[in-house]
């Protein structure tokens, strides 16, 4: 039991990095762009990140809490908000106006139009898993996984019509072996961490259509910026090069182990 504490710690600890450095890096991009305001723009981290950066605000989960904190001075962090949304909760993913928090048993759905005062919009709840999220502006796809600490025995992709983003709408459920983190690539693809990274053609999103796959072992989480996917496991980060005419071909750049 202690091991296993110890493991998940330590993996807490990396996917913290990871994101406080994809943070880092989206802030720096903003601040060299002359026609960026004086807020930090959007922070981007993975689909099985724990906080995430709009504008001036950063928003984190806990267990059971949305918090917010108004960051607009660095030096001086201002906790603004804490919102209780359920258990278990255990990712944050951010699309436009909306967060998407994924728990063991729900997707939430929050409204950030109104910065420091999040507002529920919708709840879609499943039986007991891992539940990473992420969306475009018409689909949620959300990932279930087993395993001793989320208990059930689901490993599937769901996907959901959020058009309505009051009344998300399940569109189809494929399943899988045990996928973890995803992310999207242009309009077009799903890239999911499951035994290997699949691949997914998503033009239609009711009928979506298994490409290929990045062969690696032990991927937790990945996170697409441009053209170059960062597939993360639990020592090493692999960059891959994309290519959206040649989905199928992802070349490997770079391998850093910690």
């Amino acid at each position: 039991m202690l091991i296993g504490l110890k493991s998940k710690k330590m993996k807490k600890k990396i996917f913290t990095l990871i994101s406080v450095v994809f943070l880092v890096f989206a802030c720096n991009q903003d601040s060299n762009d002359t026609t960026s305001s004086d807020s930090f723009g959007d922070g981007q981290g993975g689909s099985l990140a724990t906080f995430t950066l709009k504008d001036n605000y950063l928003y984190t989960v806990d267990f059971f809490n949305l918090s917010v904190f108004n960051v607009s001075d660095l030096l001086n962090p201002v906790k603004v908000n804490t919102i209780n949304v359920g258990f278990n909760i255990e990712t944050l993913f951010s699309f436009k106006d909306y967060l998407f928090i994924g728990s063991q048993n729900a997707m939430y759905i929050y409204d950030v139009t109104n910065a420091e005062l999040p507002k529920l919009l919708s709840q879609s709840n499943h039986f007991r898993a891992c539940d990473p999220v992420v969306a475009n502006d018409t689909n949620a796809y959300v990932t279930l996984h087993s395993n001793a600490t989320c208990g059930g025995a689901i490993n599937e992709l769901k996907t959901y019509n959020i058009e309505d983003i009051e009344n998300p709408i399940l569109l189809n459920t494929r399943g899988l072996t045990q996928p973890k983190g995803l992310s999207l690539y242009k309009d077009n693809y799903l890239l999911v961490c499951d035994d290997t990274v699949k691949i997914f053609d998503i033009s239609d999103p009711n009928d979506s259509k298994y490409i290929d796959e990045i062969v690696t072992t032990g991927a937790i989480d990945i996170i697409i910026r441009d053209n170059h996917a960062f597939i993360i496991s639990e020592f090493t980060i692999d960059q891959y090069q994309l290519n959206s005419t040649d989905i199928a071909n992802a070349t490997k750049i770079s391998t850093f182990t910690f």
